[in-house]
């Protein structure tokens, strides 16, 4: 069995296949388990991402999670840790990103990290510390709107100093420009000052190539799935399709969806507009005590067999608070979320092997309501997006194909064109 390379923990199920994703494509084989196993490792990887549902929980509970995944990883022989968070850097007011950064450099008496959400391939940038989507600050880009985190301030650095008792700074572009031995010199340099936390800039692969060498040292790197690029070229390794091969998929094939973000708003709407069969989850009949779950599996039934379906939530911005006022932040996501992972459970057993699931809360219901433990990592649909296969007691004898996609991720055709790859 080769030896684990990378150790890595995710604070929700998308932004770990996400991270696993870019791993992948740079040639790690790469196992994603969906919380922290029971037992030891029981595959031959260069790199595991263990998937918390950890991003908008209690700052306490994330940072006991994360810890209990650290420890696994340890045990496992991890030479590097890595803690991935979402390429829009969002959580609560209260953290998570900076408690578990904490947390983690306290475990593993690490006396400097990084922190960059950049991730390139799907527009998000950071310069000057500032966080971009796309051409506009990340609070010009509909994350202002989260239900559940929303990101009213695009300064990294800024962010980052108010959930952590550490002193952050920055590497700026113009470091990082000139290569690892200048972002070596820096990190050198930011350490004399007092500073143990560092924002990175990048704005295109290049510097996320850049930056890889400088960290190869470190023992615990926390940033979006963008640094992943940079990684498994210090251990050695290159892309291969080998890494990112799956058992050949059949069965029937579907879409959940619980993201309220612009870009699956965007998807959801193409896939109606070719003609796909859709069903929206109104949270006010859920809320009422109607057995959506059985109405939805009814209305799919004889659809599927004719091609593929969408059930969603997805829904406005304005929507999404119209519904929160009424029922509760907390309360509308759980029910929806619920809901939706029965309905998953009921496609899958109804002969669905093949699922799309859009959302990072919703996928993790999901996962969970399917019994999946452990996923294989495949090849890329869109960046950040890559299929799955696991493992599934509902569906036991030929497995699940499964991809969970973050809100924010996707070209528009994204829920027709993601079975095409599997074709």
């Amino acid at each position: 069995m080769a030896k684990l390379v990378l150790g890595c923990i995710a604070d929700d199920f998308t932004g770990a296949t996400d991270l696993a994703n870019n791993l992948v494509r740079a040639g790690m084989r790469v196992v994603q388990t969906i919380g922290v196993p029971a037992g030891p490792l029981d595959a031959d990887v260069d790199a595991v991402v263990v998937a918390l549902k950890s991003r908008t929980i209690a700052p306490a509970e994330a940072i006991a999670q994360s810890l209990e995944a650290l420890r696994w990883l340890q045990a496992q022989g991890a030479q590097q840790i890595y803690f991935k968070y979402c390429s829009t850097f969002d959580s609560t007011a209260q953290g998570n990103i900076g408690p578990v950064t904490e947390a983690l450099m306290d475990a593993l008496q690490c006396d400097f990290t990084i922190a960059t959400p950049a991730f390139p391939d799907n527009k998000r940038t950071v310069f000057k510390g500032y966080l971009f989507a796309g051409d506009v600050l990340l609070n010009e880009s509909g994350m202002q709107n989260h239900p559940l985190t929303p990101m009213t301030d695009p300064n990294l650095v800024r962010v980052l100093q108010a959930q952590c008792t550490r002193k952050v700074g920055l590497i700026d572009h113009a470091v990082v420009a000139r290569g690892a031995a200048a972002i070596e010199e820096r990190i050198a340099q930011l350490k004399a000052e007092g500073v143990t936390i560092a924002i990175v800039d990048a704005v295109s692969n290049d510097d996320l190539l850049r930056m890889g060498p400088a960290l190869a040292k470190l023992p615990l790197l926390t940033a979006g799935s963008g640094v992943a690029i940079g990684l498994p070229a210090n251990f050695g390794l290159a892309p291969s399709s080998q890494a990112s091969a799956l058992p050949k998929a059949g069965g029937k094939t579907a879409v959940v969806s619980g993201s309220c973000s612009l870009a699956t708003n965007r998807q959801v709407l193409d896939f109606i507009q070719r003609g796909g069969a859709a069903m929206a989850i109104d949270p006010l009949r859920i809320a009422a005590g109607v057995d959506v779950t059985a109405e939805v599996l009814a209305w799919a039934a004889p659809l599927i067999d004719k091609g593929s379906v969408l059930v969603y939530s997805t829904a406005e911005a304005g929507a999404v608070k119209s519904v929160q006022g009424r029922l509760g932040v907390e309360e509308a996501g759980a029910m929806v979320e619920r809901t939706i992972a029965a309905i998953a459970r009921g496609l899958v057993e109804r002969g669905v092997h093949q699922l799309v699931v859009a959302g990072g809360e919703t996928s993790g219901a999901c996962v969970q309501a399917l019994g999946i433990a452990q996923m294989q990592i495949g090849p890329q649909i869109d960046p950040g997006v890559p299929w799955c296969h696991a493992r599934c007691d509902a569906a036991p004898e030929a497995g699940l194909h499964i991809t969970l996609k973050s809100g924010n991720f996707g070209s528009d055709d994204f829920f027709t064109k993601a079975f095409t790859v599997l074709a």
